[in-house]
């Protein structure tokens, strides 16, 4: 299980061929990469695989290849089928999979800082998940990294520092981060082409841009701008397909009206209501990276409080509003998204 969905293997994928699978979405979530947190948000998963759902068929429309083969109707039935054919809260997604071999960890001092990307991909032959987050930008919120790693004038801007609130980019830009390195970097577009494998890069950007602009205008119609997000992809046999899920509260930042409606809200509570995690967390990720060890949390000696009732309802209102907007429908019994934005904001 990861952090927040289970994985199910129906049929393992090979060589030379993709297998079957299915996400099964919980109402678990995480943060500051700590794993599963303490407390479900109710009807979280059921909102996330929605909107994956809704936006990879949103995908297919436009003929971007994708892993997607549907979603269980949990009315009944065991064949995945086409989000409107279902009824209910579908919290399962089928979909293609394909090789994830070990990424070897050889200490801090070894290629690619520490880690063995080639035994990665001779493992992985023609089949593979490429090891790459490939992130767009559409805004660069306060505290954002991009705000360390170059100027505004880098990114189109005509300003020669950064301001003090957040600012929006003229045209998006695409950034390459790792995927199972312990703590994520961001890479230069040479060790990204490394990290890609057979993968070109160039198409990797061209993938995210188009979902990028997809997204962003099905989250403008209907009163949602979107911020930033990513996409994760497999290769397989020359063809490169979007892959895991997208566009949701989790995997990309939404805001209504300049509030936040995405999993950041549950981290700034955090950051306001609970420093002393959130810093321990931060030390943690710090001492892992000199050592030889990849593994940061058994370092932290706090762990994350309980959040209060009023907190989870909120978010879980936060969840189903956006997801009902934003799918166009009223499966979740949740109040109109002003409304659950209200709520979020007062937090």
């Amino acid at each position: 299980m990861t952090s927040v969905k289970e994985f199910v293997i129906d049929r393992p994928a090979d060589e030379s061929d993709l297998g079957r699978g299915r996400f099964v979405f919980t109402d678990a979530y995480s943060v500051f990469d700590w794993g599963q947190m303490p407390d479900p948000i109710e009807h979280k998963g059921a909102s996330l695989c929605m909107m994956g759902a809704f936006n990879f068929e949103l995908l297919e429309e436009n003929h971007i290849p994708t892993h997607y083969r549907g979603v269980i109707d949990p009315a009944g039935g065991e064949e995945p089928v086409d989000l409107e054919d279902t009824e209910g809260l579908p919290t399962e997604m089928a979909i293609e999979l394909t090789q994830v071999p070990d990424l070897p960890y050889e200490g801090p001092d070894g290629d690619h800082e520490g880690y063995d990307y080639e035994a990665y991909h001779a493992a992985a032959g023609e089949n593979y998940l490429i090891p790459l987050e490939i992130v767009f930008r559409n805004t660069v919120p306060v505290g954002s990294s991009l705000r360390t790693r170059g100027t505004p004038e880098e990114y189109g801007l005509d300003v020669e520092t950064w301001p003090d609130e957040p600012v929006s980019l003229p045209e998006p830009i695409v950034e390459f981060s790792t995927k199972y390195e312990e703590q994520d970097r961001y890479l230069d577009r040479e060790e990204a082409a490394t990290i890609a494998g057979a993968a070109e890069l160039d198409r990797l950007e061209e993938l995210a841009l188009a979902v990028n602009h997809i997204i962003t205008e099905r989250a403008a119609s209907v009163g949602l701008t979107h911020e930033d997000g990513k996409i994760e992809c497999l290769y397989h046999d020359g063809t490169i397909k979007v892959a895991d899920v997208l566009g949701t509260f989790d995997e990309n930042r939404f805001s209504y009206d300049g509030q936040q409606v995405s999993k950041e809200v549950i981290r700034q509570y955090y950051k306001r209501e609970q420093p002393d995690w959130v810093a321990a967390v931060s030390a943690a990720k710090r001492e892992v990276a000199l050592s030889a060890d990849a593994d940061w949390r058994p370092l932290c000696d706090i762990e994350p409080m309980s959040l209060p009732d009023a907190v989870l309802a909120a978010a879980s209102d936060m969840y189903a509003a956006g997801a009902n907007a934003y799918t166009g429908s009223d499966r979740f019994d949740a109040p109109p998204l002003a409304e659950a934005v209200a709520a979020v904001r007062s937090l």
